[in-house]
């Protein structure tokens, strides 16, 4: 049997391919965990992650145990977090914020659910602009944000990934690439890519919005945008490119603009974030609900 420690280490690892922030998220030694994934490993019989001097990595075994622990680990977390908000009883406010308008849907949902329940709570939720970063949540105007990740913020507890959407590329319609089926990340060279400024730590942006090109080709600066809005309006005008999630297509739709598939970048995964020293029975619960919404809503479709 898996024990729930092996169960959260492998997760965790497998989320982060780090084996010294899987152990300050569990809040134990980098050795504890290595000595729990040989564990686990042994057991299986097969090694689940490929290590090197620089990377970590799952093996296929691991890729799949991993797809197919993670959503009933989800559901486990969601029940016990359900249940002890019904024992205990939740009160209180909570504000929470959302940049892409599919997860403002999903928070909205998950507040209308969890309010039928506990009509003593107040749930606020509220958009966090493209430059905004978590700057509202490390200022304390927010006490849960659903945000895209990585997040390497000191002081946040950082929740289960909720969705991966494949990336896509936001381009002109009358451009080169607008045309093409697909399009790797080399084929961005000496094109402007319309970035975001704010509150956006430099790894984050290196991830989301990179400056070359794998080959190391430049990937030259086009404007500067805070919000999604003024995103879609440089490159419908032709100012530049934006990376982008490909269920953005459904809420943008713009005759000037072609989501084009980004075939070799990693999918743009989402997960709710808060403030470790502000978590309560509340944070607690709602981050339950909108899991065991993310869960009814795949089982519908």
């Amino acid at each position: 049997m898996l024990e729930r420690y092996e169960l959260e280490a492998f997760l965790t690892l497998a989320e982060e391919l780090h084996f010294g922030r899987t152990a300050e998220r569990l809040g134990v030694s980098t050795g504890r965990i290595s000595q729990t994934v040989k564990k686990l490993e042994r057991r299986v019989g097969t090694p689940l992650f490929e290590r090197t001097s620089r990377s970590v990595r799952l093996t296929p075994v691991g890729s799949r145990l991993h797809d197919e622990l993670r959503p009933a680990h989800r559901q486990i977390l969601a029940a016990l977090e359900r249940a002890t908000a019904a024992g205990r009883g939740v009160r209180g406010t909570l504000r929470v914020g959302f940049g892409a308008p599919w997860g403002g849907e999903l928070l909205t949902a998950a507040a209308d659910t969890l309010l039928a329940r506990h009509p003593g709570c107040e749930i606020t939720v509220r958009e966090v602009p493209l430059d905004g970063g978590l700057r509202p949540l490390l200022d304390g105007a927010l006490d849960l944000q659903l945000t895209v990740f990585p997040v390497r913020e000191p002081g946040l507890t950082i929740g289960p990934v909720l969705a991966e959407e494949p990336r896509v590329l936001l381009v002109p319609a009358g451009h080169p690439l607008a045309r093409r089926d697909s399009v790797d990340l080399d084929d961005l060279a000496g094109v402007p890519m319309v970035t975001t400024a704010g509150a956006h730590p430099g790894h984050w942006l290196d991830i989301h919005y990179p400056r070359r090109t794998p080959s190391g080709a430049a990937i030259p600066r086009g404007p500067v945008a805070s919000t999604w809005q003024e995103v879609l309006s440089h490159v419908s005008a032709g100012r530049g490119v934006s990376p982008g999630a490909a269920r953005g297509a459904a809420y943008h739709p713009r005759p000037g603009i072609a989501y084009v598939p980004l075939r070799d970048a990693p999918p743009v995964a989402y997960g709710p974030v808060w403030p470790t020293a502000a978590e309560n029975a509340l944070v607690r619960a709602f981050v339950a609900e909108v899991v065991a919404t993310v869960a009814a809503r795949r089982r519908e479709s």
